[in-house]
């Protein structure tokens, strides 16, 4: 499997950015700004620390997504790419 999934995701959370939808969750999370995002991601990292803690495998794949969606959603808001991300990746494994 490879991580295409994580470029087509993230694509769909800049579109609804940029091109809002009535019923997208995104466009509404991001309509409410900035500070309601962070929560979420605040929020969704809390859940995987206690999945992490009491849950099961699949607990905390679930909430490790969330996470991972949520922290794309909050990188779009920011205007910053997932090839920015994964050049910072490549930086620190020199």
């Amino acid at each position: 499997m490879s991580l295409d999934i994580l470029k087509e995701v993230f694509d769909v959370v800049m579109d609804r950015i940029e091109n809002p939808k009535l019923n997208s969750y995104v466009s509404k999370l991001t309509k409410a700004g900035l500070e309601k995002v962070l929560s979420k991601v605040k929020e969704e990292s809390e859940e995987l620390i206690e999945a992490s803690k009491i849950g099961s495998k699949v607990e905390i794949i679930h909430e490790a997504v969330d996470l991972i969606f949520h922290t794309l959603i909050l990188l779009a808001l920011k205007n910053i790419t997932l090839e920015e991300i994964l050049e910072e990746f490549k930086r620190r494994r020199r």
